[in-house]
């Protein structure tokens, strides 16, 4: 599904305290919001160790009001007036202020978010009388906002809604007016967005995401093929999580949204009701086992279902009408939602879903899947490649599915595609060409129409790589010999940039001082950093495999509400994650990109720091090793803490273009490997099957 909390689709699942199904009263006062060691930490923009030194060094530093003695928590209003006393802070920014007050509700975070959207959900649609209702007493705005936002509820999401319970104490007010005012600076949407992102960031292993470029690629291929043909208006997605997927279809009329968790199907509700016109109407329950839109048909449906679920409901939904295409057995939950989502259509409506690549092979699956194929409902098979989403190990599948028609011919052929292979935007174009004239042109490696009846065999796997032609063994002799020559040429350049014997320094020179990068950025020298890869543009993106490979940016930017940061040139990049040690000095060739998640950007002062001396003195084993903690599966590094010596800038440049010649040594080596793999595996394709002569 878009996105899943838990066991996302566990029946009667035991609610969370204060979620929007709630009727508990709420305390009477508001605790002052709480932070952690890290938070004070961001908040001042230090490392965390910094935090841990003050609180030895400063016995005025706030006392913890609550955590653990291992992972204390400390009052937001005495931290900052602490880091203002002692000069650490100017002002918490709006959007952290907001965000604390969210994370430190006594109900939980998704219980805040639900009354801080309902909040910004007047303040968009009848900003009027929220301005009236806010300059009133807290008690007061609380008591005459209730029936305002019920209004608003009922007219966005219809009647019987998924926020049917909101409860909105006084104490609650506070939290309401600082959402407003972050709305005044962002826009609501986008306020709610930053905030509901925050809580996605910061619970990452609770939710299963579906990345927003997946997300659009999902919605591109339910637009109709013609540009001027009607476009969906009415749209489905089953196990909505938060509506990322509804969320990418732009100018649908009605949205209807159902998720098992009434945590997700509440915040689906307001982010699709906070980001566009058209209505929404969401609903807190199983698809399967309880559909709340039973009966309804629409234009088009967007799906990504839990995976292999056993538990789905195989033996109370035996004789459910949706089984028009076979009994899914109980290994074969996907196959049942793919015939949910064909229930759900009307004729000629389109569905796409996310899919396991085991469900195209699955011998138990087979049946179904035959019969898909000879009524024409199922149109393409997509084959992702790994990482496109969660779990990341694995290429997924997309599935296009097609309500067919009663005694309409079914397509003669199923479109496959390798996404992997194909160039950029060839998957849009593939089904927009087969869509229109049932037939795309053939490539070897990525694209082909493959008759239904050569489909239907013993088996009926639909896996694209088994029935797609190879491409020819890399590009065929003449690139092979191309690349041959390319790698020459990279030996002989390798070969002369082979540094020269290492000599031990002349004399005892004593060893210059050293500083830690933290004590850089607080002198100015230079300025650290956070990648995120989001923000508002379409910026490229450098990934932490980008760094490692030295390879240009290769991510996708994310949505937010921000201009993200830019590369430019003389910035150093470091991997947060892992034990290798790296550093790579940005070009001119990668100026312009955005740190990526798991990235530190350091932009020295030129006048105070040369790069490639920083960069150079990162890589070092030992700095990195006394830098880095270690947890169960991962090893971290704490850049404030590495340290390098302090040099005159002549010295530092001495040493700048040494490192800098080791870098380009080391480029060298990385293009001969990969070209020397091409090379070899190209000849081996070659060699065994025919087009490559042995002589």
């Amino acid at each position: 599904m878009s996105e899943e909390i838990g066991a996302p689709h566990a029946p009667h699942a035991p609610q969370a305290p204060d979620t929007p199904a709630t009727t508990a009263p709420a305390p009477a006062a508001t605790a002052p919001a709480e932070v952690t060691a890290a938070e004070v930490a961001r908040l001042a923009g230090v490392g965390r160790a910094a935090v841990s030194n003050w609180r030895r060094r400063h016995a005025d530093f706030p006392k913890p009001v609550g955590g653990t003695e291992t992972s204390p928590s400390f009052a937001l209003p005495e931290v900052e007036q602490w880091l203002r006393a002692q000069g650490k802070l100017a002002e918490v920014p709006l959007r952290e202020r907001v965000w604390q007050q969210i994370a430190a509700h006594p109900g939980g975070a998704v219980a805040a978010l639900v009354k801080a959207g309902s909040a910004l959900l007047v303040v968009r649609e009848r900003p009027a009388e929220w301005l009236k209702l806010a300059a009133g007493p807290d008690e007061h705005m609380a008591g005459q906002l209730r029936p305002v936002l019920d209004e608003v509820l009922r007219a966005r999401l219809g009647p019987g809604h998924a926020l049917t319970e909101v409860p909105l104490p006084p104490a609650t007010v506070p939290l309401l007016r600082a959402a407003a005012e972050l709305a005044a600076e962002l826009g609501a949407h986008e306020a709610f967005e930053f905030l509901l992102g925050r809580h996605l960031d910061a619970n990452p292993r609770q939710y299963t995401l579906t990345p927003d470029g997946l997300a659009s690629l999902m919605a591109a291929l339910i637009a109709p093929a013609d540009p001027t043909g009607p476009a969906p208006r009415t749209v489905l997605d089953p196990a909505c999580g938060t509506g990322t997927l509804l969320r990418a279809l732009p100018g649908a009329t009605a949205l209807y949204a159902q998720d098992s968790s009434p945590e997700l199907a509440a915040l689906a509700a307001l982010r699709l009701a906070l980001g566009g016109p058209a209505p929404v109407r969401a609903a807190a329950a199983d698809s399967l086992r309880a559909d709340a839109f039973a009966g309804a048909a629409v234009d088009a449906v967007l799906c990504h279902p839990p995976f292999n679920e056993r538990n789905w409901g195989h033996e109370e939904l035996a004789y459910d009408p949706r089984w028009e295409y076979g009994f899914p057995a109980r290994t074969e939950s996907e196959l049942a939602w793919v015939q949910h989502c064909l229930a759900h259509l009307r004729e000629g409506g389109t569905a796409v879903l996310l899919m396991p690549p085991a469900v195209a092979a699955r011998r138990s699956g087979r049946r179904i899947r035959a019969d898909l194929l000879r009524r024409g409902a199922l149109r393409a098979v997509v084959a992702l490649p790994a990482g496109a989403a969660p779990p990341y190990g694995i290429p997924l599948h997309l599935w296009v599915l097609r309500r067919p028609a009663p005694y309409a011919a079914p397509p003669a052929g199923l479109l496959l595609i390798d996404s992997a292979a194909a160039a950029d935007g060839a998957v849009e174009a593939a089904w927009a060409a087969y869509d229109t004239a049932g037939t795309v042109e053939e490539v070897p490696g990525a694209t082909r129409v493959v008759p239904v009846v050569e489909l239907l065999d013993d088996d009926v796997d639909l896996t694209p790589a088994r029935h797609l032609p190879p491409p020819a063994a890399g590009g065929g002799p003449a690139e092979l010999t191309a690349v041959r020559e390319r790698l020459t040429e990279t030996l002989g350049r390798a070969a002369r940039l082979t540094p020269p014997p290492a000599a031990p320094p002349a004399g005892a020179a004593a060893r210059p001082p050293l500083t830690t990068i933290g004590e850089l950025a607080r002198a100015g020298a230079l300025e650290l950093h956070t990648g995120t890869g989001a923000g508002s543009g379409g910026a490229p993106v450098l990934t932490e495999h980008d760094v490692y490979a030295g390879t240009g940016p290769s991510g996708t930017l994310a949505a937010g509400p921000e201009a993200p940061l830019l590369t430019a040139p003389g910035d150093v990049l470091v991997p947060v994650v892992g034990a290798a040690s790296v550093a790579r000095v940005i070009d001119a060739d990668t100026a312009g990109a955005v740190p990526g998640r798991g990235l530190v950007l350091l932009r020295p002062d030129p006048a105070a720091l040369d790069p490639w001396f920083l960069a150079g003195f990162l890589r070092g084993t030992a700095g990195t090793r006394r830098a880095s903690s270690h947890a169960s599966t991962a090893t971290r590094l704490d850049v404030r803490r590495l340290r390098l010596p302090r040099q005159p800038l002549a010295e530092q440049r001495r040493y700048g273009t040494r490192f800098r010649a080791l870098a380009e040594f080391e480029d060298a080596l990385r293009l001969a490997g990969r070209l020397g793999e091409q090379l070899v595996q190209g000849l081996y394709d070659g060699l065994s099957d025919g087009t490559v002569s042995p002589e």
